[in-house]
């Protein structure tokens, strides 16, 4: 037999052993890039589930923030409301209530202040106002009969804001529901501030619990005062 064909090289074989070996343990650079591509989707698809968890987490404290700030603001207009007191003032040889209203603007006299709580009388005035973005906001503002100077807070918004009042007559059985009294005249019962908040509309009513006859102030205390009774409230 003719052995002059099979001529070997040395070295040969071991080295095709090794490509092979190193074929088999090792990655192509094809899947090196395919597994590089793989680790950066699922480090995007992380961050993005991380930044929308954050937002979530943020937005529910903001709701229940502004949750809590609606029904602390709500709880004190219903205190000031059903601490109103039937003050009047002389004016031109008339006396007037303190109380006046329509669709925007509210003012009364109560014993409840904003800022000192059940600390003496304060003269309470309520406003809507509008702001740049179209939302509408209202402000509250006190001050001391006699005194001069006031103090003002904004207290809640919304996209409509506006006051009803439930008036009766004494000679009339029924009360009817009207969006301004006349001015120092008369006292309503109810008082009704109706929110709408995007597409949510809330009517909130307060009653109005004073009772008794017109006083006189001096020094920005009434005199003469009578008992307060609560009002009743009339079916809708």
């Amino acid at each position: 037999m003719d052995h002059r064909n099979r001529t070997h090289i040395p070295g040969q074989k071991n080295s095709r052993r090794k490509l092979l070996c190193a074929s088999a343990a090792g990655f192509t650079l094809l899947e090196l890039l395919i597994s590089m591509t793989l680790v950066v989707v699922i480090i995007v698809l992380l961050m993005g589930a991380m930044r929308i968890g954050a937002r979530s987490v943020a937005g529910g404290e903001k709701k229940i923030e502004a949750e809590e700030r609606f029904r602390t603001v709500i709880s004190l207009i219903d205190a000031q409301i059903q601490s109103q007191v039937p003050l009047t003032y002389q004016e031109d040889g008339n006396e007037k209530y303190y109380f006046r209203g329509d669709g925007k603007t509210l003012r009364f006299s109560t014993n409840y202040s904003i800022w000192g709580g059940q600390r003496g009388y304060v003269i309470v005035d309520y406003r809507v106002e509008s702001d740049n973005s179209g939302k509408e906001i209202i402000f509250a503002s006190e001050s001391v009969p006699g005194v001069e100077g006031r103090r003002d807070t904004r207290l809640l918004e919304a996209s409509s804001i506006s006051f009803e009042y439930y008036w009766k007559d004494p000679s009339e059985e029924q009360g009817i529901w009207v969006d301004s009294l006349i001015e120092g005249a008369a006292i309503p019962e109810q008082i009704r501030i109706n929110l709408l908040t995007g597409t949510k509309k809330l009517s909130l009513l307060f009653p109005v619990r004073v009772g008794g006859k017109l006083m006189a102030v001096q020094g920005g205390k009434p005199i003469g005062a009578t008992a307060a009774k609560s009002a009743p409230i009339p079916a809708k």
